[in-house]
């Protein structure tokens, strides 16, 4: 079974941006579903994908995802979640002999920027970057599917830091 396994990270500061190696504007909305699973329809760039995430276990849950026609995302992102969609800007950042993403958001999440990095598994050691700020791999909230939901501009301001 696909699992991903990451770290969620709050970014202070922009020194992450002198690594920079890639970056891609995404769109993306999430269907209706149960509390414990998400699916979720992406452009990346010009690449479309449909992905289902399960539930999170400490920081892993299994995940499938399949590239999908981009006229077939564009209409389920215009049909089915009209009102559940994030964009950001990904860029992908290297550092410590791992890739990065660091997610600029965009819109009705505008402000906020948080680094993913993928393991191999979950107790796995990883080198922090100086910009790299609080830990918020547990923090359901800082989900995209949550930030879908509820956006981080509808926060409170004390409650944007964990």
């Amino acid at each position: 079974m696909p699992t991903e396994i990451e770290r969620k990270f709050l970014v202070t500061g922009d020194s992450w941006k002198e690594r920079v190696v890639a970056q891609t504007p995404m769109r993306q909305g999430y269907f209706e579903t149960g509390p414990m699973s998400t699916v979720r329809v992406r452009i990346e760039g010009e690449r479309a994908v449909l992905t289902i995430k399960g539930p999170t276990v400490g920081i892993s849950r299994a995940e499938y995802e399949y590239e999908i026609p981009m006229e077939d995302a564009r209409q389920m992102l215009d049909i089915f979640c009209t009102d559940r969609q994030v964009e950001k800007v990904r860029y992908d950042v290297e550092f410590g002999g791992k890739l990065w993403e660091v997610d600029v958001f965009e819109g009705a999440n505008a402000g906020l920027v948080t680094a993913e990095v993928e393991l191999e598994r979950p107790d796995e050691e990883v080198e922090l970057p100086a910009w790299i700020g609080d830990d918020v791999s547990k923090e359901s909230r800082y989900r995209n599917a949550c930030l879908a939901r509820q956006p981080w501009t509808t926060w409170a301001p004390e409650s944007r830091n964990p």
